[in-house]
This record gives C-alpha cells, sequence and structure tokens, in this order.
C-alpha cells in the first residue's frame, strides 16, 4: 500500500508518501481503506521527539490517529460489523498512528453519521474520544457552567457540542475573529488571556464550575484561581499541568478511554446536534502542508488529510 512515513524525529519535512507493509485486523479490530484521517497535535509531538521520554516510535512510522473509510477486513470476535461499511474511530493506541495510509486497522469505531462527510469523519474521532474522557473526569453533568480555554480548536468544538448535549453552559475563549465562530456553536464567546476572570463575571454569575484547557498557552494558575480548585480543570496540552496540581489528559496513560463516545457522537450528529467544523483539508500528498498548519496553532476546528 502507499501510505505518509518518516525514518527519523524531525519537523515536517521528515514527511513523505511511500510504500509501506499493510496491516491486518486482528482479534477485536476491523481494516478500513482510508477516505480522510485527522492531524492531531500529538502527530506533532510524536514526530518531533517531544515524547522520547514517554513513549519511542519504531521506525517508519506513518502519522494519524484517527480516520474513516469503508471496511474491508473485520477481525475475529467482532460483530455487527461487515465489509463494506461505513465507519470512523481510532487506531490501536499502541501503534501510535497508522491513519495517513491507504489501509488503516481501527480499535474503536462506529457507524459512519450519514449527515457527515468523510472528511468531517475522518477527523472526529480522536476530538469525541478526547473531549468525553475529559467530561467524564470532570464528571460534568446537567446545569454546571464550563469554560474552554481555546475552544475554536479541533477538541474543543467538539468538547462544546458534546457538554451542550449533556446539558451544560459552554463558555468557551477564543481570539475575537472567532467570537462569532463559537457563538454559532451554541458557546458564549470571551476573549483569552491575562484578565480573564473579570470578563468572565458578566457571563457567569453563579461562577465557572469545570475548565479544560485545549490550548496550552500557560494560563493554568488563572484556571484553578476562577474555579478554586485544581481538581475541577483538566488540560490536553500544558506539560506543566503537575506545577499546578492539574491533570494532564491523554490516550494511554491509565486513563478510563473516551471510546464510548463515538456512538453517542454519531446519533447527535444524525439528529443534527453535532458538527465537525473543518478549518483545511489537504490532499495525502501534502501531509507535511497540514502539519506546518497544525504546528501554527490558529486552527478554527479540525485539520483533515485525504487518501485517495
Amino acid at each position: 500500500m502507499f501510505a505518509v512515513q518518516y525514518h527519523r524525529y524531525g519537523g515536517p519535512e521528515v514527511l513523505g508518501v511511500e510504500e509501506a507493509e499493510e496491516p491486518h485486523a486482528g482479534p477485536g479490530q476491523i481494516r478500513i481503506a482510508v477516505r480522510a484521517t485527522g492531524v492531531t497535535p500529538a502527530d506533532s509531538y510524536l514526530r518531533s521527539g517531544m515524547l522520547q521520554s514517554i513513549t519511542s516510535l519504531d521506525f517508519p512510522h506513518v502519522p494519524g490517529m484517527d480516520a474513516a473509510g469503508i471496511v474491508d477486513e473485520v477481525g475475529e470476535g467482532v460483530t455487527g460489523t461487515v465489509m463494506g461499511d461505513a465507519v470512523f474511530g481510532l487506531v490501536p493506541f499502541a501503534d501510535l498512528g497508522g491513519g495517513a495510509a491507504q489501509y488503516a486497522v481501527l480499535e474503536a469505531w462506529a457507524p459512519k453519521p450519514r449527515s457527515w462527510s468523510f472528511e468531517e469523519a475522518g477527523g472526529a474521532a480522536g476530538n469525541i474520544d478526547t473531549a468525553t474522557r475529559v467530561l467524564d473526569t470532570l464528571e460534568a453533568a446537567e446545569g454546571m457552567t464550563f469554560l474552554i480555554d481555546g475552544a475554536a480548536g479541533g477538541v474543543g468544538t467538539i468538547a462544546a457540542q458534546l457538554a451542550q448535549a449533556r446539558g451544560l453552559f459552554v463558555i468557551g475563549t477564543a481570539s475575537e475573529r472567532n467570537h462569532g465562530f463559537l457563538d454559532r456553536l451554541g458557546v458564549v464567546p470571551v476573549t483569552y488571556g491575562a484578565g480573564l476572570a473579570d470578563r468572565l463575571a458578566p457571563l457567569a454569575p453563579h461562577g465557572v464550575d469545570v475548565v479544560l484547557d485545549a490550548a496550552g498557552k500557560g494560563s493554568l494558575a488563572e484556571l484553578v484561581a476562577i474555579v478554586g480548585d485544581p481538581h475541577r480543570v483538566v488540560t490536553i496540552a500544558d506539560f506543566d499541568a503537575d506545577r499546578h496540581g492539574v491533570r494532564f489528559s491523554r490516550s494511554g496513560a491509565g486513563e478510563p478511554t473516551g471510546w464510548a463516545g463515538l456512538p453517542v457522537a454519531a446519533d447527535l450528529a444524525d439528529r443534527g446536534r453535532l458538527t465537525v467544523p473543518l478549518h483545511a483539508v489537504f490532499p495525502l500528498k501534502e501531509t507535511a502542508t497540514a502539519h506546518e498548519v497544525s504546528a501554527a496553532g490558529h486552527a478554527r476546528g479540525k485539520i483533515v488529510i485525504t487518501v485517495p
């Protein structure tokens, strides 16, 4: 098959489309002919070598943590999914990638919503898993006020919608150019940065209950002060979390998965209650450019790569 691969740690320039060995579905897994795959910050962290102290890669490595496509292999023990089904889901966490390829193995998946294109579905699963895991960790419940720092990005947009479906009131920080975008998602927008507590006061007169830091811009001290308890803040982007007593949430770190959120999200999508905003869509041969755009940190929604 063909796949995006890299043979050493480095910048986006190490990425290239090459021939690669086909993966095959093991027990409890499926294989799909990939139509689209998402780009996540984790792809850049892994490719750059930033996470070498936590995990190492076997080279050559194929990036891509989630994907959507057509089922073409069904592993032993899998029920309810057959060849030809359109699905979206997550690659095996132990592989730390594999989505940016002609074929990919999934270990968690759900039927692709009829209302989503393959591009939307290809960039959805990782963010749904993360958002569900965070909401469960925070024990987010109906009636709470939920603040998302960095709400206009891929995880933020999905977390906001899943939180609203649970009955939470959602406030999201973003640059002013993204305030209209958040408002259309039902999120109350507020400008990020110093003085956030003062700007929040009229928006949340009864206070903020729980917080997700999806930006990683050094705001944890202020976010903890806003809610008054570090256990009510979760970050997915600030590696300085321990110093503030805040939980850093990432897949495969001993936490429960958010896989149960996949069918929930698919159902919400087919009822018109969950969209996947796309910042940009790139062909497979432009994966390096997609990684550059992702690393810049200004995406409004999800960055996706299509597979021919």
